[in-house]
């Protein structure tokens, strides 16, 4: 049997073709529906997956951001096109996290990436979730949230003259340019987090090194606290976990949480997930 995975984020979604013991793989951008319309998806995936899967494809298990409701209809009526002969499964994002993280053992599955969002998963279901909220409700500690309240500082004057200037010489940032991206383009979200590598970069300023703490406080306070971390393991998938990994873990060993795997990607976890 050849199955397709896709962990698919709102930055880049991860495909594997596993056929036996064989395993292929291509990145391509996120295909959420949330973030851009089906006919690109469609083109993506014809274009850029196809060709490394083949037309025979028997089941598809993709997994990802947003992923609710009639999107995900969409996503299956997509993905059967160009896929013709495959059965579909379309889970969230969320769900890829437990498996991945966890296995058939519960814990408390948590995402850090482009987006955030957290769950209860008791082994073989998520019992409750802390809902994401996106971009504009939600996403605390994420790559977006962090990118949101940098750019809301500099339009504001409050980041640091040092910073401010280094910002302005370095992408070209206008206050129209910034409406422009946020308010009338495409995947304001991932513009959003476009700024996360420039934060890590500079994350030992003071003003950087704040902003990273307060985000992952308030991911912390808002999301994970619920669930019972002292009781529960806490797993994390995502770029933004990874590369603020000594900065979560300080933050556990203060509180006396219980810190479990922490994977920059679910897609490695999931490969193994299904092949068994």
């Amino acid at each position: 049997m050849i199955q397709l995975i896709a962990d698919s984020g709102a930055t880049s979604t991860e495909w594997r073709v596993l056929d036996g013991s064989s395993v292929k793989a291509v990145r391509t951008e996120g295909v959420s529906p949330v973030q851009i319309k089906p006919a690109k998806i469609k083109t993506i995936v014809s274009k850029e997956v196809l060709p490394l899967a083949g037309a025979d494809v028997d089941k598809i298990w993709f997994y990802g951001a947003g992923v609710v409701g009639d999107m995900k209809d969409t996503l299956v009526e997509i993905l059967q096109k160009v896929f013709p002969k495959a059965e579909v499964a379309v889970e969230s994002d969320m769900l890829a996290a437990c498996r991945a993280l966890f296995g058939s053992n519960a814990g408390i599955a948590c995402i850090l990436g482009t987006g955030s969002n957290c769950c209860f998963w008791d082994g073989q279901a998520i019992t409750a979730s802390g809902r994401g909220g996106g971009y504009v409700l939600g996403d605390e500690g994420s790559g977006s949230y962090m990118g949101k309240r940098l750019l809301s500082d500099y339009v504001k004057d409050l980041v640091p003259n040092s910073l401010a200037n280094e910002m302005y010489r370095r992408f070209n940032l206008s206050y129209e340019e910034i409406v422009q991206k946020v308010y009338h383009e495409e995947a304001p979200g991932r513009y959003l987090a476009s700024f996360s590598p420039y934060i890590a970069e500079r994350r030992n300023h003071p003003y950087m090194k704040n902003l990273i703490s307060e985000s992952l406080e308030e991911f912390i306070f808002r999301n994970i606290v619920r669930f019972d971390p002292r009781r529960y393991q806490v797993g994390f998938v995502g770029s933004v976990a990874e590369a603020y990994q000594d900065v979560i873990s300080q933050k556990f060993r203060n509180a006396g949480y219980k810190l479990g795997p922490l994977l920059a990607s679910p897609i490695d976890g999931l490969v193994k997930y299904h092949k068994q």
